[in-house]
């Protein structure tokens, strides 16, 4: 058993272990347990208010038949093209999602895809079931960013603050890695936390926008630019990031999603007055 300790706060500490138990021998991991709750959860609650957006829950199961897979296979491909060298070409280790390495821009990326295609079949409209799921997407990221806790990772740089945490697995990973100007021996921000609390933010707002909204897509496009505002910022803490040359992925591709959507939200609420007047 692990701990993760808080030194700024007395020491408190918090008993951590990434194997919540074993079934014939083989171990069954908190992270895959806490992402696959967050995503019940999400599909229990989207279940019960599809009707608000005239969806039927026979669509709504296939679209998560379709798009759950498909977000998996493209939350994978995106973390091992973006980081080819932990992997070196071993297939096994590239199909091993039980220990963590699953990106959501890529998982996200995955899923409208499966769902643009399913919608394209069924005649469904796609901004509208885009407006459905975006809650509750972002609801099951911030319940599944707790399995980054349990697997003591998704942490940032060397922190003052009270709630800068450590653990001997975290300072055994930050011994590992060179040239991250991070000291081992003092707390780091809990990024997992920090973005755990702005998606829970996100989607309390998004519940509470979503009675006031007008125009289609328009639910969506805020989820994509308040998720992008908040990674944008939090991904900066992060010693385990992405990259392209000297850039951040994941920073590049939230401040182009907080742009773009931000300009089709405003275009279509310019073209939406005019057509009111």
């Amino acid at each position: 058993m692990d701990y993760v300790r808080f030194p700024n706060l007395g020491d408190f500490k918090i008993p951590v272990t990434d194997v919540a138990f074993h079934i014939f021998g083989r171990p069954i991991l908190w992270y895959g347990i806490i992402i696959s709750t967050g995503f019940i959860i999400a599909v229990l609650l989207g279940m019960k208010n599809s009707k608000r957006f005239g969806l039927e829950q026979d669509h709504v199961l296939d679209i998560v038949l379709w798009g759950t897979p498909a977000g998996i296979i493209g939350a994978r491909l995106y973390y091992v093209i973006f980081n080819w060298g932990e992997f070196g070409g071993d297939l096994l280790k590239i199909i091993n999602i039980r220990t963590g390495g699953l990106a959501i821009y890529g998982g996200l990326i995955g899923a409208v895809v499966a769902s643009y295609i399913y919608c394209k079949v069924k005649k469904i409209d796609f901004l509208n079931l885009l407006d459905f799921g975006g809650p509750y997407f972002v609801l099951a990221q911030a319940i599944g960013r707790w399995g980054n806790f349990t697997n003591q990772e998704a942490f940032g740089v060397n922190t003052t603050l009270p709630w800068g945490m450590t653990s001997d697995k975290i300072r055994g990973t930050l011994e590992k890695l060179e040239g991250v100007g991070v000291n081992p021996d003092l707390p780091v921000h809990p990024t997992f936390l920090y973005e755990s609390l702005w998606n829970f933010a996100v989607f309390f707002f998004l519940m509470w926008y979503r009675k006031k909204y007008k125009i289609s897509g328009e639910l969506f496009f805020m989820y994509m630019i308040l998720y992008g505002v908040g990674r944008f910022f939090i991904e900066g803490l992060r010693i385990d990031s992405l990259y392209i040359g000297p850039f951040r992925i994941s920073q590049l591709l939230a401040a182009s999603f907080v742009i773009v959507f931000s300009v089709i939200f405003i275009i279509r609420r310019k073209k939406s007055r005019i057509m009111e007047t």
